[in-house]
């Protein structure tokens, strides 16, 4: 067939709003693409439980996801998910670069089995298969992903005390919150799609990603170089707009839905 689409899909601040909440408009227009055959892809900085379960409030069962900002690229199988790729490294050497400058900075860290070891504080992220451990326990494992907290601190200013962090050889994201993730170095949205491009086939001129945040600036660039779609959200900050090719309305305004509909409506295809 030469005419189905790979649909990117950010979650947080793109499918569902800043409360978690999911409009009906969207849902449908989700389910809707992937009736008329296309491939929709769930590309987020969570993990791979928090996503199964977004899926699952969608109604859909994706054939492939990529997690954890693309350290984790999920296949379908059964009624299940297999790891089809993960990539993990030491984090020791950036979270004590991080400690240093972030004194009072919370910790999440996420391993390839999905385990999770945190600091105190980070009680509004979900804790299940998780425990609760000092620093020094953070890194009994190699990391999947590292999620860094710090409340106390503006987004501009915290950006700026970890831009000046001068952070090697991993690839990290900052959200609109004062939080950070941290991935493997080079590994990011983009590299986990083109994993999904390869086993595909999909071309990627028939790419659409779409996204809101810092960590979906590697997507939408990718998207955008390789003649696809690349569609910042309406609120998105201006370097995630700079580095798309369309806008579409905000989270707020199903600005999702907007875009996804037209392409449900276009006529299924066959696969």
């Amino acid at each position: 067939m030469t005419d189905r689409w790979l649909v990117a899909l950010d979650i947080d601040g793109t499918t569902v709003r800043e409360d978690d909440s999911l409009s009906a408009r969207v849902a449908d227009s989700v389910r809707a693409v992937v009736d008329a055959g296309h491939l929709v892809v769930l590309a987020t900085g969570r993990s791979q439980s928090t996503t199964v379960g977004l899926a699952e409030r969608i109604g859909i069962h994706p054939e492939w996801m990529v997690v954890a900002n693309g350290a984790l690229v999920l296949q379908a199988q059964g009624d299940g998910y297999v790891q089809e790729h993960v990539e993990v490294f030491d984090a020791a050497p950036a979270l004590q670069r991080i400690v240093q400058g972030l004194p009072e900075a919370r910790f999440l860290v996420e391993d390839a089995t999905g385990f999770r070891r945190y600091t105190r504080g980070m009680d509004d992220w979900n804790l299940e298969h998780a425990e609760e451990v000092e620093f020094d326990g953070l890194t009994v494992e190699p990391a999947m992903r590292v999620v860094v907290m710090s409340p106390d601190h503006a987004v501009e200013d915290f950006l700026e005390i970890v831009e000046g962090m001068g952070l090697h050889k991993v690839s990290y994201a900052i959200g609109f919150s004062s939080w950070l993730d941290i991935a493997p170095d080079g590994v990011n949205k983009a590299t986990g799609l083109q994993r999904v491009v390869d086993a595909t086939g999909i071309p990627r001129e028939r790419v659409l990603v779409v996204g809101d945040g810092r960590n979906d600036i590697d997507m939408l660039e990718w998207a955008a170089a390789g003649g696809g779609r690349a569609v910042a959200m309406g609120q998105a900050p201006a370097e995630v707009a700079a580095a798309a090719n369309e806008r579409t309305a905000s989270v707020e305004d199903d600005g999702l839905a907007d875009v996804l509909e037209p392409l449900a409506a276009f006529g299924s295809v066959t696969v």
